[in-house]
């Protein structure tokens, strides 16, 4: 078997009943994530010591090696219907991962379509950079990735099924910090990985003040509050309890909230996209739907086995995920992602472009 990067582990594990079913594990240390953890997909950070240093995609602690690990050589798919798909572990992404392994491999929970137009691939879980950098060099077929990214590239890539990330008002782990009034902000610290809330930040800040506020770096593991900035953009555990930092930041804004009330719309974060037209079919949409669907359906068990790993408690986990996003594409949530892309392209901080 060829060998797999190191954040990413394929395998089976054996349940309670002796029978053997196909998972993907995320190994990447709490340490390692901690170093390019990104916002655009509204994630939850990775630089906590309960963070996942194990966190499967679908149930099950014990793994073994599987022959389905990798069919790949050199970048290449050894099989034209074999699809090589990437995704950030991030807890926001579990339901849209929710049994993808199994319905790509078919093991014993596939996918009940079985006809020819499913495919059979690979799922990678990555550090949001890679995930970007490997659809682009074509190590990845199909990647679910921050909406700018997609922006970024929209000559070459295609959106695939109504499966993403979104969220209609506040999303609870994307929030401004102020030091000052946000009329008189004019320095805002962020991290530089996280390109679609730096893109909405800048947004909001034109469209409310006719300016947009000079970005400056948020190092990793620097506390907010030692950043010298008018107002820092933060993520994950720390933007969902902002009140911990009313000491030193009077107000703050939740950027899902924001959008939501300058423009009606939902906001969209994440989707899955294909690098050409050739991966973006049908059968692979479906197969994105039904794990997509099937997680929406398991919360619970999605909660039992997540919240603990990210640091929350079994409500903050099942209300982030059911009352502050939203996983699918609906007609709101596809005139949200529009209106952004147009403000974004106004601002040129992006290429022009035709959405797919």
């Amino acid at each position: 078997m060829e060998s797999q990067p190191a954040s990413y582990l394929v395998g089976r594990f054996c349940g309670s009943n002796g029978e053997e079913h196909t998972m993907a594990t995320d190994i990447l240390s709490p340490r390692k994530s901690a170093l390019d953890h990104s916002i655009d997909a509204a994630p939850l950070p990775m630089d906590r010591p309960d963070g996942p240093e194990i966190a499967p995609v679908h149930g099950g602690e014990h793994l073994k090696s599987s022959s389905n690990s990798l069919r790949v050589n050199d970048g290449e798919a050894a099989d034209p219907h074999f699809v090589r798909i990437g995704a950030v572990a991030y807890l926001n992404t579990k339901p849209l991962i929710y049994s993808l392994l199994d319905r790509l491999t078919r093991g014993a929970d596939a996918a009940t379509d079985s006809s020819k137009d499913s495919p059979e691939g690979s799922l990678r879980l990555e550090l949001p950079s890679r995930l970007a950098t490997e659809l682009e060099n074509e190590s990845l077929d199909v990647g679910l990735i921050p909406v700018v990214e997609y922006f970024q590239n929209l000559d070459r890539y295609l959106g695939v099924s109504d499966a993403a990330i979104a969220c209609r008002g506040p999303v609870w782990s994307v929030r401004i910090l102020f030091r000052k009034a946000p009329c008189e902000v004019r320095t805002l610290a962020v991290d530089e990985g996280s390109r679609t809330s730096i893109a909405l930040s800048k947004i909001l800040f034109h469209s409310r003040f006719q300016f947009v506020p000079e970005t400056t770096p948020l190092p990793m593991g620097m506390a907010p509050q030692s950043v010298d900035a008018d107002a820092v953009l933060v993520i994950g555990d720390r933007a969902m309890k902002p009140e911990r930092f009313r000491e030193d930041f009077g107000t703050d804004w939740d950027l899902g909230e924001e959008w939501l009330r300058e423009t009606g719309l939902p906001f969209v974060f994440a989707r899955w996209v294909a690098r050409n037209r050739s991966f973006a079919t049908p059968g692979l949409a479906a197969v994105l739907e039904q794990s997509r669907d099937a997680g929406c359906a398991n919360i619970d068990e999605i909660v039992r086995l997540q919240a603990g790993r990210y640091g929350l408690s079994d409500e903050e986990c099942r209300d982030y995920l059911t009352r502050f996003l939203r996983f699918r594409l609906g007609p709101d949530e596809r005139a949200g992602l529009a209106e952004f892309h147009r403000r974004c392209q106004a601002l040129r901080l992006v290429p022009e472009g035709v959405l797919h």
